[in-house]
Formats: structure tokens, sequence, C-alpha cells
């Protein structure tokens, strides 16, 4: 699960800034003026983006007002999903998949590559600042396990030596690609191979 315990550190105040504003409107047009409180999620993750991946207490009021709905319904959306993240996580925010079919096929590898690279526990930023990690339930990517997220990109198919260059593309700024990291495309059998044998076209 993604972090969910409450940041000491919060800002006073949040606010759309102008391109985000601008997104949060063309939202609301997809509603009814009464019903616009159903925009709440996409509001959250507008938040959450704009405030370095985590949402702020001060957001959550904002959204409140700005939807006329309870402040106490904005908390309980954003502490029910995941996906939102009420402390700092850094500037990239590694999710590793350690449900079943990514442990067998070493998610666990995974995972002590990120505690010997970013830290030792999962939901501390690392010293540097720049990310930290955590484990989460399936992401939906089984057939190309292992694999692990970083912000909003699923980096897959990797193993210790491939993690290893892409938290170090991390800590310089210069983040690797995301996709296959054994050079298949979407899910296409490993090595351009078919079930019998031949060239995969």
């Amino acid at each position: 699960m993604s972090i969910k315990k409450v940041h000491s550190e919060q800002p006073e105040n949040f606010e759309f800034n102008t391109n985000f504003k601008s997104i949060a409107e063309e939202i609301l047009k997809k509603y009814p003026e009464k019903n616009k409180k159903s925009a709440v999620m996409p509001f959250l993750y507008l938040a959450q983006k704009q405030n370095n991946n985590w949402i702020p207490l001060a957001a959550i009021k904002y959204i409140s007002k700005y939807l006329s709905m309870p402040y106490i319904s904005v908390y309980e959306v954003a502490t029910f999903y995941s996906m939102f993240n009420l402390s700092p996580v850094g500037k990239y925010f590694v999710q590793v998949c350690t449900t079943t079919p990514c442990l067998i096929r070493g998610a666990d590898k995974i995972v002590k590559v990120c505690k010997q690279k970013i830290s030792d526990k999962e939901n501390q930023i690392s010293q540097n600042g720049k990310c930290s990690w955590t484990e989460v339930e399936c992401l939906g990517a089984c057939v190309n396990a292992p694999m692990m997220q970083i912000n909003n990109d699923y980096y897959e198919d990797l193993d210790e030596k491939s993690t290893s260059k892409i938290i170090d593309s991390i800590f310089k700024d210069k983040i690797l690609k995301p996709g296959s990291y054994r050079g298949r495309k979407n899910t296409s059998p490993e090595e351009s191979k078919t079930i019998n044998g031949s060239e995969h076209a």
C-alpha cells in the first residue's frame, strides 16, 4: 500500500496553479453542477501531481470547498485508495509489485535492490530526498513480471542489474525509459520467439 501516515510538516495553504486550475475546470464540465463532487478523484490526482507526488491536508480542504462537499468525504476518498499519498514520497515514487506472479519471477530481488539503493525500509525517503519505495499488490502486468511502477510508468521484465540501473538513473534525474527490460514488445514472447520456436512476427 502507499504511504498513508499524515506528514507532520503540512503547508498552511494550497490551491491549483494556473495550469492545473484550467485542467480542473475542464474536468468539471464533464459533470452536471449538482454532481460536481464526482470529480473528487481526478481533483485529488491533480493535487498530488502538482505537489510532488503527495496530497497535503490543505489540498483536501481546498478540494472540499472547490467541490462543495464535506472535508471528511474528501479525506475518506484520499485515504481509501492506495494511489493517493498523504506523506511525501519524493520526486520519484517506486512501487514494487510483490503479488504471486511477480514474486515467483524474482520480485524479492527487486525489493532487495530498493533496500540497498533507496532505503532500508519501505515508505522512507532516500537520503538525497529524491525517491521512496513501497511494496504493492497487483499492478496488472503479470505477464511481464517482475515489474515496478515509477510515478506513472511501468518498468517490466526486471532483474537486479536492470533495477539498479533504473534507480541509479533516478538519482541522476535522467530516468531511463519505461517498458520491457528483456527487449520484448508489449507482451510478445521472450526473445521474439513463438511457442514452437519459430521467429515471432
